[in-house]
């Protein structure tokens, strides 16, 4: 149980990888507070954490507002003493092009996958002081890294993390905190799933998926999951400030 006696908070918690995160932080003894607008499914996330015998608390608030990153970081005190991990993974996802992509659309998308994780560690860090340490873990993307020409918002938010990650572990280090990023490709979640299903060949176009990637599959939640326990415990006692790419060998490729 490498998280026996920590206290985390996972945002974007309802499905796919941040119910993933909320689970496997549990079962390596974390108590969790699990955060997400979607109200119905973060309780179904919650009860089959608790259904295996961890402890989770669902908590249905908007991480793009200061007082929904506050009050979960209150919540996390009031019930369980602390803090000592976030892991702020919650985002959305607009497809158009730089020139296409309006205002809107550019301001909703940095609102909850850049703002938000700057709200989540702003309302965190100041009880990770007070707790002698922790660990930030910003869900980036390996869009933060290369391009895709029609996520043009979502690719500049992740990179704007991976920034964000740097300035946090240089400027709290001394704090015994420390900020990394997981950067993701292709995850098997309900919206891939979506993706694949509207494709006219579904199977056709799994199977052109997963050979872009050298190990020759897409990756589960679960593979995202590990990288965060093990950057919530103590084994990566002495990583700060840098990236863990989790994408099955896709950005060693040229072509």
């Amino acid at each position: 149980m490498r998280l026996s006696g920590k206290v985390a908070i996972v945002t974007g918690a309802a499905r796919g990888v941040g119910a993933a995160l909320a689970a496997g932080l549990a079962a390596e003894g974390a108590a969790v507070v699990a955060v997400d607008v979607l109200r119905e499914p973060l309780e179904a996330t919650v009860e089959n954490i608790r259904l295996k015998g961890h402890t989770a608390t669902s908590f249905a608030a908007d991480i793009s507002k200061p007082e929904g990153n506050r009050a979960a970081v209150e919540l996390a005190v009031r019930e369980y003493g602390g803090l000592d991990c976030l892991v702020a993974n919650a985002a959305i996802q607009r497809f158009a092009k730089l020139a296409d992509t309006t205002s809107a659309m550019w301001d909703e998308v940095h609102a909850v996958n850049l703002k938000g994780v700057y709200l989540g560690c702003q309302a965190a860090i100041p009880e990770m002081i007070r707790r002698g340490g922790g660990s930030l873990i910003f869900t980036a993307s390996v869009l933060g890294i290369v391009g895709d020409g029609d996520l043009a918002a979502y690719g500049a938010a992740k990179g704007g993390l991976r920034a964000m990650c740097r300035s946090a572990a240089v400027a709290y280090g001394p704090y015994q905190i420390r900020c990394n990023t997981i950067c993701p490709g292709d995850v098997r979640t309900e919206i891939f799933q979506e993706y694949i299903d509207r494709a006219p060949d579904p199977a056709a176009e799994l199977r052109r998926l997963e050979v872009l990637y050298p190990l020759g599959r897409i990756a589960l939640p679960e593979d995202i999951a590990r990288a965060a326990v093990f950057l919530a415990s103590n084994d990566s006692a002495y990583i700060t400030g840098t990236d863990i790419v989790i994408d099955g060998g896709l950005l060693a490729k040229v072509y």
